[in-house]
């Protein structure tokens, strides 16, 4: 079983990897879409199945879906984007540093908020429970995500709309 989680992990941060460092955007969201499957194996290990298929159905499915039909609307071309200057890419290196830095002692110093841990008893891997928790107490984010979703396409439509100069 570790050595199951060891390969799955190098499958992870392997197409994640790819994911950022690919030039082509359409072979950027085939490996996202390998990462969304080996996170998916990650919870089919902890014994969370629902959560697996629930994780492939959403993220590989529906938002790879809209994130291919965004990428093909924008119509993405090497020609079309202008060249960054050594400054702009010295700035972007210098900011990412920074802020890994700061996740990264975020990570270090941070504590655990629960002591120990109380055994309810109750069985939250049941679809029934997950499903009354997630559309009793989290009803409001759950329905901000969809707008968010909702709200990002509609801006991704918008700005691929060429605009015809009429001369």
């Amino acid at each position: 079983m570790l050595t199951l989680f060891y390969i799955l992990s190098a499958i992870t941060l392997a197409t994640a990897f790819l994911t950022i460092f690919s030039k082509n955007p359409i072979h950027s969201a085939i490996y996202l879409v390998l990462c969304f499957f080996s996170i998916a194996g990650h919870y089919f290990m902890f014994n969370a199945q629902f959560l697996g298929i629930v994780h492939i159905i959403v993220y590989s499915g529906a938002i790879m879906i809209l994130m291919l039909f965004t990428i093909m609307l924008m119509n993405l071309n090497k020609e079309d984007e202008k060249n960054k200057t050594l400054l702009s890419r010295l700035a972007a290196v210098v900011a990412f540093g920074l802020l890994g830095l700061v996740i990264l002692a975020t990570f270090i110093k941070s504590q655990p908020v629960i002591e120990s841990y109380k055994v309810s008893g109750q069985d939250y891997q049941s679809i029934k429970v997950l499903g009354q928790v997630l559309l009793n107490d989290y009803m409001v984010p759950f329905e901000f995500a969809s707008i968010l979703l909702l709200v990002s396409m509609i801006g991704a439509v918008l700005l691929s709309k060429k605009e015809h100069i009429n001369n």
